[in-house]
């Protein structure tokens, strides 16, 4: 798995914004009103956990790197946020506490090597909810990994850093390879290389679906782009609300 720790230094400037306010709007629409505790998993720099506290939910973000638990930390005092950060792995979830909902968005479980790795997480996830809980996340589709990413290419340019991201398909099933290479100054007129492999995978729904019941989860839906649409061939992102 990706650990983020040279991306997360520019991840904000590289993101699309307003990514973050359809994440909350679809998460708010789907969540019980009764909802208060939730754990979003793969937090990255924080956005999203400040948003969803700034509407009165109790929130824990977690997040593998600790570059971006920091950011996220600094980004929530900052904001007078009541969020929490943690460093921890979505493999390792612990059931010390227990949560009303839990989200994992940007697609961070296609960061899972096998099949094996999505069940453990969905397991763990199962484990963590109360008995009416819910568990929200979205993947990306087959046809945006193999039709999306074909030879896709992106630079992004300021005075302090360059960022080139390439993308190729990889060596399974439905998966991508992104390269990511950073030109970030350190020093005055001094730029510093960073290169990273970032590998993806996705399956079709229907394995997601086995998965997520063999974990125990009894009511999923499925929804497309951000949209109350069910998923087609040709939809980029999936979303699956799933209920204990």
């Amino acid at each position: 798995m990706a650990s983020y720790e040279t991306f997360a230094k520019i991840y904000d400037e590289v993101m699309d914004d307003s990514l973050y306010e359809d994440w909350l709007a679809f998460t708010q629409k789907r969540l019980p009103q009764s909802a208060q505790r939730i754990l979003e998993l793969a937090c990255g720099t924080g956005v999203l956990s400040l948003l969803l506290a700034a509407k009165g939910y109790d929130v824990t973000g977690l997040d593998l790197s600790s570059e971006m638990v920091k950011l996220a930390k600094e980004r929530g005092e900052a904001a007078n946020s009541n969020a929490k950060f943690v460093e921890g792995d979505m493999l390792e979830l612990s059931q010390e506490t227990l949560f009303d909902a839990v989200t994992c968005y940007s697609d961070s479980l296609c960061y899972m090597a096998d099949e094996e790795a999505l069940a453990q997480v969905f397991e763990g996830v199962y484990l963590s909810l109360k008995e009416t809980g819910t568990f929200i996340f979205d993947v990306h589709s087959i046809s945006q990994i193999e039709n999306g990413f074909k030879e896709y290419s992106y630079h992004y340019q300021t005075d302090d850093f360059a960022f080139l991201w390439e993308s190729y398909p990889g060596e399974v099933d439905h998966s991508v390879e992104h390269f990511l290479t950073f030109f970030i100054q350190e020093e005055k007129e001094k730029f510093t290389r960073y290169d990273e492999l970032h590998e993806e995978r996705t399956y079709p729904i229907e394995t997601y679906l086995t998965l997520l019941k063999q974990a125990g989860f009894k009511m999923i839906k499925t929804y497309a782009d951000f949209t109350d649409q069910v998923p087609t061939q040709e939809s980029k992102r999936w979303f699956f609300v799933c209920e204990k």
